[in-house]
């Protein structure tokens, strides 16, 4: 088994307009078995979520990834867009964001993808 160390760092501008922030995080093995593959990477995720009436919000968050062992990476950029209500006491937040890739350096990276979810925050 691998162990490894990593380190993240946040800021967030929020307002009642939206949110404006970024995440960034690196991981690098440091101990385990001898025969695997040092690992170290790193990631950058800004992101951009701006309210619209009625619980409705454009955003932009795809994550840019770095390998930096094998200095590979691949950096998406978003629009999509999503929406929030209340159903009971629960609050539900489902969205969908086509991502493009506008730089990659590596095999098999992908060129475009589609995330989506739904987050449900259960009330008292």
């Amino acid at each position: 088994m691998a162990s490894g160390a990593g380190s993240d760092c946040h800021t967030i501008d929020a307002s009642p307009r939206g949110l404006l922030g970024a995440l960034v995080q690196y991981q690098s093995s440091f101990a385990g078995d001898s025969d695997r593959q040092h690992v170290e990477s790193a990631t950058f995720q800004p992101f951009i979520i701006h309210n619209l009436p009625k619980g409705w919000y454009l955003r932009s968050t795809g994550t840019w990834t770095y390998d930096l062992k094998n200095n590979t990476h691949y950096i998406p950029v978003g629009l999509g867009f999503g929406k929030a209500w209340k159903a009971g006491g629960n609050i539900l937040n489902a969205y969908l964001e086509p991502q493009w890739t506008v730089e990659r350096k590596g095999d098999d990276l992908p060129q475009f993808t589609l995330f989506a979810g739904i987050n449900v925050t259960f009330g008292k």
